[in-house]
């Protein structure tokens, strides 16, 4: 048994059909018969019932048919690794990140990535900053964007932008016409947050200890774009990141600047503890150094373990 033959055999699994497989295979019907008359041979039973001059996979097929294609989707996966560990310009990179930084951080980086290497592919997931980490730590993702820095010590974390946070309220709210606001002055408000694991949540409650009161959360929700759709419903205020906010504010809201010391976040990449396992991760890893890291005008600095 080979790998050639277990594609002609599932391929075979699918048609029933051996003559428009062997030709669909580029194969001899005779060459098809004999391996399928091979691997039956080597597991001990007949892989397909023959009725009428038709195949039909059996029980046993069924059994043969399902964990070949995982031994195949394996092959596959191992061949298209290695490819990508080959080639720094052609390959997949494997990316995870908070929701709100898929509204610019990401593409902004993936574009101008694509643009100087159009080969490199990418496999997004958004996420809180908890299964971000898990994600990194697994090896599920290549590389992860989180604000704030995890509590951890088996990740490496880089500071790679500041970005600062804003207060969104409703249009009619009694703070709608001010361009500037401390915290302080929503003390007495509900407010429509992310659940505890997200970072923005996270700022949220440290804004607020720094202004003297603990939040009252009327809406935990795990998306900003919901955050922004409650509180152009009324319902609360909430503080949202300041460039998807700009972006794409909903009808009904208005976004307010926050004078307190820390209404900003810091924005960070992190990585495994241990060498990219491709050197087309590694590529786009040296290329957001190269460009958020050392141009950076926030508080960034060095890689440092969480």
């Amino acid at each position: 048994m080979n790998l050639q033959e277990l594609r002609w055999f599932v391929a075979l699994t699918e048609s029933e059909n051996i003559t428009a497989v062997a030709a669909e295979m580029h194969v001899t019907q005779p060459t098809l018969s004999r391996a399928i008359a091979r691997l039956e041979t080597g597991f001990g039973v007949r892989l397909f019932d023959r009725r009428h001059n038709r195949l039909h996979l059996n029980r046993y097929g069924e059994i043969l048919r399902a964990h070949a294609l995982r031994a195949l989707s394996e092959v596959d996966s191992a061949h298209n690794r290695i490819s990508t560990l080959a080639d720094p310009n052609e390959g997949t990179v494997s990316l995870c990140f908070l929701h709100s930084l898929g509204e610019w951080l990401v593409p902004e980086l993936i574009s101008r990535y694509r643009a100087e290497h159009p080969k490199v592919r990418f496999e997004l997931r958004g996420a809180a900053a908890d299964s971000v980490a898990d994600d990194i730590r697994v090896g599920r993702s290549d590389l992860g964007f989180v604000a704030p820095e995890p509590s951890v010590d088996d990740l490496v974390w880089t500071p790679v932008a500041t970005e600062p946070v804003r207060l969104l309220v409703p249009v009619r709210h009694r703070l709608a016409r001010r361009k500037t606001v401390s915290f302080a002055e929503v003390a007495e408000d509900d407010f429509v947050a992310l659940t505890p694991e997200y970072g923005l949540r996270q700022l949220t409650d440290r804004l607020a200890r720094a202004a003297g009161f603990a939040p009252r959360i009327a809406f935990s929700v795990t998306e900003v774009g919901t955050m922004r759709a409650m509180i152009a419903a009324g319902v609360g205020v909430g503080v949202v990141p300041a460039p998807s906010a700009a972006a794409d504010p909903p009808d009904g809201t208005t976004l307010i600047e926050l004078r307190d010391r820390d209404a900003w976040r810091t924005i960070g990449m992190i990585q495994a503890d241990r060498p990219l396992t491709s050197s087309v991760a590694e590529g786009f890893h040296r290329f957001v150094l190269e460009t958020l890291v050392e141009n950076t005008t926030g508080p960034a600095g060095p890689p440092r373990r969480g």
